[in-house]
């Protein structure tokens, strides 16, 4: 068996120098571009040699020359050190807050109200952040978050899912959105206990705000015999149902303007004090890396979002 010879590793300064002496052809004119003493380079070279098992240079008393394999390994030196100058530059790039790739996960009935003041904001103040948005419902997001795909979230809470830190934004309220002539369009002090015998509308299994609003039912003393209908995958199609006298729905405050503006069919009543309300928040795994690049993130949201109809956390409203 032929024994396999082991190669040293070349450090970077012995590539740097090399890749110098075949830059110039000329020792002195190469230590001075790499800041080095000459005898420093040649012994860099030297040690560079000696680790590759190949002569890289012909050395006369007048000039430098390359060897034929010196030839071959210097575009390899200077590929290697290019390679480790762009590692350097994307090291130094990712260590500057709100740049590079932002994968933000935003479920269906936020995604619609908030996401122009999400994409304004960062549009103005971040303009370094490459922001990717994924509309999916709930669970798909945390399943997304916890692998990895998703790097932050934007969503009703509380989760209650361990390794997920929320950072809250604002609450808002629910209003009753019903059809024209209803016996509670337009109120302003609809009580809770209404919604006992209701004809609700609600969005299908799997979004939150169908469990939120079921919620809202239950405390209000709705029993599970009451009609719930399911009929829709998005709140637009659930309020042109409601405009078409199937029943009425929640939404909350964000959504209204949109969503009712479109038929002059819908009105909206608001409850009494203390009204059905939900949060949003952001989401983060616990301990990301951009755990303080998060957080500056979310108070700079807050700070946009008060020119909606929520209230935002901390806002002192």
């Amino acid at each position: 068996m032929i024994p396999v010879r082991r190669v040293k590793q070349p450090s970077l300064s012995q590539l740097r120098a090399f890749a110098a002496v075949a830059e110039h052809l000329h020792f002195r004119d190469a230590a001075a571009a790499i800041g080095m003493s000459q005898s420093a380079l040649s012994g860099a070279v030297s040690a560079l040699e000696e680790a590759l098992g190949v002569q890289l240079l012909e050395r006369t008393t007048r000039k430098v020359l390359l060897s034929p394999a010196g030839e071959r390994l210097a575009v390899r030196a200077r590929a290697v050190l290019d390679a480790v100058s762009e590692l350097m530059e994307e090291a130094e790039a990712a260590q500057a807050p709100f740049t590079g790739v932002l994968r933000l996960g935003v479920i269906p009935t936020v995604a619609p109200y908030l996401l122009p003041t999400v994409l304004s904001l960062v549009h103005e103040r971040y303009p370094e952040l490459d922001l990717q948005v994924h509309e999916e419902q709930t669970s798909s997001l945390l399943e997304g978050l916890a692998a990895g795909r998703l790097d932050l979230l934007l969503l009703a809470v509380p989760l209650g899912v361990p390794g997920v830190t929320e950072l809250p934004l604002f609450d808002e309220d629910f209003v009753l959105v019903t059809p024209q002539g209803h016996p509670l369009a337009g109120r302003a002090d609809i009580p809770r206990e209404a919604l006992k015998e209701l004809n609700l509308l609600l969005l299908d299994e799997g979004h939150c705000l169908r469990d939120q609003a079921l919620d809202i039912c239950r405390e209000a003393g709705r029993t599970e015999g009451a009609p719930v209908t399911t009929t829709a995958a998005g709140l637009s199609t659930l309020v042109q149902l409601v405009a078409g006298g199937l029943g009425v729905t929640l939404l909350p405050r964000t959504a209204v303007r949109v969503e009712t503006a479109r038929n002059a069919a819908l009105f909206t009543g608001c409850f009494t004090d203390p009204a059905p309300s939900r949060q949003v928040a952001l989401a983060m795994r616990t301990g990301a890396a951009r755990q303080a690049e998060f957080e500056e993130l979310a108070g700079a949201l807050r700070g946009a979002m008060r020119r909606l109809p929520v209230r935002v956390v901390g806002a002192g409203s």
